[in-house]
């Protein structure tokens, strides 16, 4: 069995999305002077690698505490995202071609898109789903979609139309995963625990990848 770590880790320097403030991690207690170690944490909600709750774009739509932690683990499927390269689409048919999807619980992109992580391309034009595409998973039933690039629907998204697709039918998105390199192709035991607090529209989770390797 391998455990595969897909989270990138938060720091005062982690990428954020355009607009939200970066994350701060200041000590408030050190050896030194208290005896022990402690340190306060500022950040939004979908700082790092995270999920996206249904609330976060939907009216009385569920927050993540709300929902039963079975939903967030479960088989995933590994598709590689990554020829298709800068602006390229993960079409219906594409993913109408992927039998394993019809026995998972989770589609994880591989966009190669993290190999940019701290860098300005990382904003760029990562493969994303079209709205067919996200149609599709739809009518599947999943529990989520992730993918290792900074959101599920383009840079210069205003609509968010994949994001709207997935939330109206209870699929959580997972954002900002890395390491899926090591697993296209594969299905895995996937699982990503978000934060637990009150109304979370989204929060940090730690995911990770089980493999039998």
């Amino acid at each position: 069995m391998k455990v595969l770590d897909l989270t990138q880790t938060v720091s005062g320097r982690t990428m954020v999305y355009p607009g939200t403030e970066p994350a701060e991690l200041t000590p408030a207690n050190t050896l030194e002077r208290d005896g022990f170690r402690e340190t306060r944490l500022r950040l939004y909600s979908h700082t790092g690698t995270h999920m996206d709750a249904p609330a976060h774009m939907l009216p009385d739509a569920p927050y993540l505490d709300e929902l039963d932690a079975a939903q967030f683990c479960g088989k995933g499927y590994v598709l590689d995202c990554a020829p298709l390269g800068a602006g390229g689409r993960v079409t219906a048919e594409m993913l109408r071609a992927v039998p394993e999807l019809r026995t998972v619980d989770f589609l994880l992109l591989h966009t190669g898109w993290d190999a940019f992580w701290g860098t300005p391309d990382y904003f760029g034009a990562f493969p994303v789903l079209t709205v067919e595409a996200a149609q599709v998973l739809a009518k599947l039933g999943l529990k989520g979609v992730a993918v290792d690039a900074m959101s599920v629907d383009p840079m210069d998204s205003t609509e968010f139309p994949v994001h709207h697709v997935l939330f109206e039918h209870g699929i959580l998105s997972i954002e900002n995963l890395c390491n899926l390199s090591e697993v296209c192709g594969q299905t895995v035991w996937f699982a990503a625990l978000p934060l637990k607090f009150q109304q979370s529209d989204g929060a940090p989770v730690r995911a990770i990848c089980i493999t039998d390797d």
